[in-house]
């Protein structure tokens, strides 16, 4: 970075199904590009992001990057 401080990043897994979530599960699982098992993102550790991990925490694995 330019001032020489890193973004904090987490990595989220897909675990769990969304098949019988309700839709705004599913929709959530999308806006953090996820979207089959076992698929993996890092994003960068945000507030809304921590929402969104948050609400389908049970769907997923969370790891520090």
């Amino acid at each position: 970075m330019a001032n020489g401080t890193a973004k904090k990043m987490v990595k989220v897994t897909q675990v769990g199904s969304p098949i019988g979530r309700t839709p705004d599960q599913e929709a959530t699982l999308i806006g953090l590009g996820l979207n089959k098992l076992h698929r993996s993102r890092e994003l960068e550790d945000t507030p809304s992001v921590r929402g969104m991990i948050n609400k389908v925490r049970h769907l997923l694995r969370v790891d520090e990057a």
